[in-house]
């Protein structure tokens, strides 16, 4: 067993992007950690260590020498090997091909089991670690990507990274392993704080080089997040109720912004809280890496977070320093706003014209109408009072209007919470302002939705629109391709209409496509309805499924007519619930479907004629009529167990049929008026789910 120590490579650098910092520090173990298994050099586990100026790796226990090798294969028997004249087949080709030798190598022996085979021995001694790693080095730093960034070449040479490298420190225990990059060469040296520790510092072996660096006023992305962390909880404390806004993005980038950081506080002008707090925020947070306080009552107080990279005795100076530089900002933010209150919102609604939403789908002045007319067929559906059906009408109008405000222009995160501040002043009611503020809600996976009816009914018309318009063009998303977050938008349609308006969406995409139609867009309106029904039929599905429903639930459910979201999801519950906690009704349901679609023929319809019925066949046509109405009633009434129970109550008036009955009689009128009870039978069970296919899967 050879001797290991551990190994230290540090990239040094001119400080470096937090998200491309990030990204890399990602991939730096996975290719050391390739390129050591490749090179037969066992170890230990990696570490990274980042901060702006370095990207560094600490391998535990590296082999200070590869391991010797001695191996032996046999081959094909010694007659397939070689031909008649001795030279060697395409077999033992192949084999010592394989095995890394020529053929003329391959050596002739008698096995235990007395046939002559053709064997292969390779012999490869140890070699040491230092040249591997040295070779290493430099191929480790040379394969880091860049993705969206652009790497800088520097000097003569035309190796690239990030940015330029300034120095290298690679030890395997105490001793430095020669690397090369772009004509900088390693040493046993890294750089300390800019301001704090300039110059070199000295690592005598990998395990010192974390103190060296703590020492030389540099901590670990880790330790930098804690200190951050700590000093924003002590600032929390020093004013009760008080909340730091520190959103991750942002927060991850100032990690990254420092090597030693001090947690400060600075204030702004007062005459800037008359601001929408949401695009102060935004600049503060944006452009200078600031971190809002609140207070108690959720409001946006004066002051905010500073994370310093300077010496902490000068604290009092990077306070006001910071200070003078936010102000400009937050006029810049404030100047927007008042000459945006300036504008009526109508106004900026004509000019909408002069924004393209897609080159086939117009401008957004069109898309706009396409809003408003939609959200009318949602109010419609969802039975919305005529007062807040105005509202969200009005809403719908005037959703897009801020798009061409000064303030969304600098701030566009901010689109929708503007125009409800421009709708507020304007006059327009509270739900209008709430409707155009939330209707871009949910943006992502976990995100709020809208708080009110307005806000739900513009934001499903909003993505409805881009959905059906979409698809109604031919650009439907791909396995690799949603420029347009249709799936995403879908998520949010079913989400909306499964918990806030409790309607279906088959007829709110004839709404859409309607639309679409009268604006002059041409299409198959049939065949792209049925398309994107099945586009939104699929999301649904997968939600289901995240929600723990099994699959082939999901899918006897989504094979019955019932698509309203939360109809479905409950119905899937109820079915998946009858599954696993009382399998005798689930049995009673799927035995029953099956036995009556075997038979069914759907060809010759339901009209029954009683004067050819028995007493089992009246009992089966009455209990199926009663079902059939006990259904719909459950079904109206959200009562999905009771339509599971119903349908399973229909077990016992089945099994009388089928044991009294012959279904398949010689005189046909008898066996088809039979058959048509049947299709009765399975119209009812067809209307909730395929259950047929749950009792094949259970």
């Amino acid at each position: 067993m050879a001797q290991t120590k551990d190994f230290l490579l540090e990239i040094g650098c001119e400080e470096m992007p937090s998200a491309p910092l990030i990204n890399a520090s990602k991939q730096l173990p996975k290719l050391v950690e390739k390129a050591l298994d490749a090179a037969g050099l066992s170890h230990g586990g990696i570490r990274v260590i980042s901060s702006p100026r370095r990207l560094a790796a600490i391998v535990s226990d590296v082999a200070t020498e590869t391991e010797a090798v001695h191996e032996v294969m046999r081959g094909p028997k010694t007659q397939i090997a070689f031909d008649a004249e001795g030279n060697p087949t395409k077999a033992a080709q192949g084999f010592a091909r394989k095995f890394g030798v020529d053929a003329s190598e391959l050596e002739r022996r008698v096995d235990t089991d007395g046939n002559e085979y053709v064997f292969a021995e390779k012999n490869v001694p140890s070699a040491p670690a230092v040249p591997i790693l040295s070779e290493l080095g430099h191929d480790v730093i040379a394969s880091i990507e860049w993705p969206n960034y652009r790497s800088q070449r520097w000097g003569s040479e035309h190796e690239t990274f990030v940015r330029p490298i300034r120095w290298i420190c690679a030890l395997l225990g105490g001793e430095v392993v020669p690397v090369e990059y772009a004509d900088v060469r390693s040493g046993n040296t890294t750089r300390g704080h800019r301001v704090l520790a300039p110059g070199e510092h000295v690592v005598a072996e990998p395990s010192a080089y974390e103190k060296v660096l703590e020492d030389a006023y540099v901590l670990s992305s880790e330790r930098r997040e804690q200190v951050i962390r700590e000093g924003i909880a002590k600032i929390e404390a020093e004013r009760p109720g008080s909340h730091v806004d520190t959103p991750k993005r942002t927060f991850d980038e100032v990690v990254n912004l420092c090597e030693w950081p001090t947690v400060l506080v600075g204030t702004f002008d007062e005459e800037f809280l008359k601001v929408p707090q949401e695009i102060i925020c935004e600049s503060m947070l944006s452009n200078q890496r600031y971190f809002p306080i609140f207070d108690g009552a959720g409001k946006l107080t004066r002051e905010f977070v500073i994370v310093s990279n300077a010496d902490p005795k000068v604290s009092e100076t990077v306070v006001s320093g910071n200070e003078r530089v936010v102000r400009p900002r937050l006029d810049d933010a404030k100047f927007f706003y008042e000459e945006d209150l300036k504008v009526s919102l109508d106004t900026f609604r004509e000019r909408l014209a002069n924004v393209k939403f897609q080159q086939k789908l117009g401008n957004v002045l069109q898309k706009s109408e396409r809003i408003e007319s939609l959200a009318l067929a949602i109010t419609h559906e969802a039975r919305i009072g005529a007062k807040l059906a105005a509202a969200s009408a009005r809403a719908a109008h005037l959703c897009k209007a801020d798009l061409v405000s000064s303030a969304v222009v600098e701030f566009t995160n901010q689109q929708g919470v503007m125009g409800g501040y421009y709708a507020l002043a304007a006059g327009e009611g509270e739900d209008v302002a709430e409707g155009i503020r939330d209707h871009y809600r949910p943006r992502f996976a976990g995100d709020e939705l809208p708080e009110g009816t307005c806000g739900c009914v513009v934001a499903v018309a909003d993505k409805l629109d881009t959905i059906a318009g979409m698809f109604a063009i031919g650009e439907p998303p791909t396995g690799s391709k949603d420029p347009y977050a249709l799936r995403r938008a879908a998520i949010g349609v079913v989400t909306i209409l499964r918990d806030r308006l409790h309607v279906g969406y088959e007829p709110l995409v004839a709404a859409a496509l309607e639309s679409l139609a009268d604006q002059g867009i041409e299409f198959d309106a049939g065949k792209v309805a049925e398309d994107v029904n099945a586009f939104i039929l699929g999301r649904m599905q997968q939600m289901a499924r995240e929600d723990g429903i099994s699959a082939d639930t999901v899918s006897a459910v989504s094979a019955g007519s019932v698509t309203a979201p939360d109809d479905f999801f409950a119905l899937a519950h109820a079915l998946e619930g009858a599954r696993a906690n009382d399998p005798e009704t689930f049995e009673n349901l799927a035995v029953a479907y099956a036995r009556a679609a075997h038979l069914a023929d759907a060809s010759l319809g339901t009209e029954l004629d009683e004067s050819l019925m028995g007493d089992a066949e009246k009992a089966l046509s009455q209990a199926v009529r009663a079902s059939r109405a006990s259904i719909s009633e459950a079904l109206e009434a959200k009562r999905l167990d009771d339509v599971i129970g119903q349908l399973a109550s229909l077990r016992e008036p089945i099994d009388a049929f089928f044991a009294d009955v012959m279904v398949m009689d010689e005189d046909v009128a008898l066996r088809e008026n039979r058959l048509r009870l049947l299709n009765n039978l399975v119209e009812v069970f067809s209307g909730i789910a395929n259950v047929g296919e749950l009792a094949r899967k259970k």
